[in-house]
């Protein structure tokens, strides 16, 4: 399973700053779109060798008594219940302070690794800052700077050095057939466990007319029209402002692992209530992790067609980014839309684990260069030369060619979409991934160099060739001076 990195410390210490650094690639996936607000307080980490989910758990204050602070130090507590490794942040610049030292008291009691961050040290002496947190007595401190970067990769390598994530891997039933491992997901009761009850024909799971209900998520046999499935039942993503609400606060860390260890997805919305900016970060974060997914509209039976036609235009507004995804009108109370949902969850299932060979590959890239060559870049057009699969779950196709780093993103999205419909990978996102080829050339003074124009390269050519007949005239003074 996917591990967990939490981060702790008083406000105002950088724990967002360290977030964001952490998270940094999927800033722009809902950021940018009305309505939506940059806040998060989970994601997905980049920058180690193996994937891994963050939490921010905002300011701690343990010995608070009341109000939003109380609320917040004790969703800060289940969080570190969830956790696989802490990292306590602290302030170089204010030294320890006795929060730092209440904080501390109540991390030495935790099972899961500890690590002390020493923050905001650009250009002090660390050895030096780093001395009197020793008093906390956490083991060694690590100097780092969030806003520049100093010290972040080591850190994370640290945390993560005792984990070994396995990739999720479908089993195999009795027939040597592979079993898909299905997530639904979504905000509490937008209806998810009516649509496991509604699969099943049972009252399996505790469903009722109320908010969470759900805890824990629940692992489930599934046999349908002769195929075998293992349906996974999440607790529902809570809205953050009911921060009363604590233990739903970060059942989000469940949902997300549950998102980790599927093959599909299905994410549950309610109709109801449209598309909210929790519905917007689970989908960026399936989509982030790789995950193939299906959406289903819950509840659509009860919609009025003026109300429909709202729905529909807020999915094209907040969910733009979705476009490989299948959106299913269902009415899970009504058994309505079913059987359409999960064939669309076959084909997903298989898109994600496609074989694509390299001829096939290589001959669409051909095409499609044929067809729209590689916007030019600082003077030189990316070449690109032939393509294969590099891994599946989600598909990754690897291009390698000249000048790559020079190929735009839209250029990027094009060759993704012209794969996608020529292999039929409806349901499952698709990643393209470029590699530099070697060029036993690329020193030569007759060739142009990575971002060097043709005027640039023609000044330079014609300085060189000058040099060398400066060259060349020395070398003959120098002759004809041995010969007298």
């Amino acid at each position: 399973m996917i591990p967990t990195v939490v981060l702790v410390g008083r406000p105002n210490v950088g724990k967002s700053t360290l977030f964001n650094r952490l998270t940094k690639s999927r800033d722009a996936l809902v950021a940018d779109l009305p309505g939506l607000t940059r806040d998060r307080h989970y994601g997905r980490g980049v920058g180690a060798s193996q994937p891994y989910l963050v939490v921010d758990t905002g300011g701690f204050e343990p010995n608070t008594d009341s109000g939003i602070l109380k609320a917040m130090a004790v969703q800060t507590l289940l969080a570190l219940d969830e956790a696989d490794v802490i990292i306590f942040l602290v302030d170089g610049r204010q030294g320890a302070t006795p929060q730092d030292m209440e904080i501390a008291n109540r991390l030495r009691r935790t099972k899961c690794p500890v690590l002390l961050a020493v923050n905001k040290t650009e250009g002090m002496n660390k050895a030096v800052v780093s001395a009197e947190f020793h008093e906390l007595g956490l083991g060694d401190p690590l100097s780092i700077s969030s806003a520049h970067g100093e010290g972040v990769k080591d850190i994370i390598d640290l945390a993560l050095e005792s984990f070994q994530v396995v990739e999720a891997e479908p089993e195999l039933d009795q027939t040597g057939d592979r079993v898909p491992k299905v997530a639904i997901v979504g905000r509490p009761n937008v209806g998810k466990s009516t649509l496991v009850n509604a699969l099943l024909g049972e009252e399996r799971v505790i469903a009722f007319d109320e908010p969470g209900t759900t805890r824990d998520s629940i692992s489930i046999d599934l046999e349908k029209n002769g195929k075998h499935y293992t349906l996974i039942d999440t607790a529902g993503v809570r809205k953050r402002g009911r921060v009363l609400e604590a233990v739903e606060k970060f059942s989000v860390i469940k949902t997300i692992q549950s998102i980790e260890e599927a093959n599909v997805v299905i994410l549950v919305v309610d109709a109801q209530e449209g598309i909210t900016e929790q519905d917007a970060h689970v989908a960026a974060y399936i989509l982030d992790a790789g995950r193939a997914l299906v959406v289903a509209i819950n509840k659509w039976d009860g919609l009025k067609e003026e109300e429909r036609d709202w729905v529909k235009r807020e999915i094209d507004r907040k969910l733009m980014f979705l476009d490989f995804a299948e959106f299913h009108y269902i009415s899970a109370l009504r058994k309505k839309g079913l059987p359409e949902l999960f064939k669309s969850v076959d084909i997903a299932f298989k898109a994600a684990f496609a074989k694509l060979s390299t001829p096939q590959l290589t001959r669409v890239l051909i095409d499609a260069v044929q067809q729209h060559q590689p916007p030019i870049s600082k003077g030189i057009r990316p070449k690109l030369r032939y393509a294969h699969q590099g891994g599946s779950n989600p598909p990754i196709v690897v291009i390698h060619g000249n000048h790559v780093d020079g190929v735009k993103d839209a250029y990027t999205r094009f060759l993704e979409k012209t794969f996608r419909r020529t292999f039929q990978l409806s349901g499952t996102p698709l990643r393209v991934q470029y590699k530099q080829g070697s060029n036993p050339f690329a020193e030569a003074e007759d060739k142009r160099k990575p971002g060097e124009g043709i005027v640039s390269m023609r000044r330079r050519k014609t300085a060189h060739r000058a040099e060398l007949k400066a060259k060349k005239e020395v070398d003959d003074k120098d002759r004809s001076a041995k010969k007298r």
